[in-house]
This record gives structure tokens, sequence and C-alpha cells, in this order.
């Protein structure tokens, strides 16, 4: 898949495997109930709960991700898919306690 294990290629592809999560839950949940996505993104702001459950298939986009390299000894890309969802996580955690 990857010739590089570089920590960079895995902080890069550990940012998009959240957003990857974040647009499968908006069309499996809500596309097919016709809201647009700004209005699933005020929803996300409005209700915790819903921001917990979108954090929580994001960051199960991610295990996937670490998974597969960790199963292909690309441990450093492993490595930055590590620390890309640790920065996810406590960035929620901090969404969910200040706001």
């Amino acid at each position: 898949m990857f010739k590089k294990d570089n920590t960079r290629v895995g902080l890069l592809l550990g940012l998009l495997g959240p957003i990857v999560g974040l647009f499968l839950y908006y069309f499996a949940a809500f596309y097919t109930r016709n809201v647009g996505f700004t209005e699933f993104l005020g929803y996300m702001k409005q209700y915790k709960s819903l921001l917990t459950g979108v954090s929580s298939i994001s960051l199960i986009a991610n295990a996937i991700l670490f998974t597969v390299f960790i199963n292909g000894r690309k441990d450093r890309i492993a490595k930055g898919i590590f620390i890309a969802t640790l920065l996810y996580g406590i960035t929620v955690l901090l969404i969910k306690v200040i706001a």
C-alpha cells in the first residue's frame, strides 16, 4: 500500500479518517431523512450526545486504519494514526466540557 513508513503520512491519514467517518455517519443517519450537511453540523452543536456518537464512529475509522497498518508492519504510519486519534479524542472531550 505505502512503500514508506512515515509518521507524517500516518498523521495525515489519522486526520482524514475521522472526516470520512463523519461523512459516513451523516449519509447513513441523516441524508436519508433529507437533512442538509450544515443542518447536521448544527444538530451536533446543539445535541452533545450526537457529538459523542459521531466521534465514536469517526474514531472507529481510525482504529481500522491503525489495525491495517500495524498488521502491515508499518509501525511509524500506525504511530501517526495513533497520535492523530489521541488529538481528535482530546479535542472532542474539550468541546464537550467547555461548550
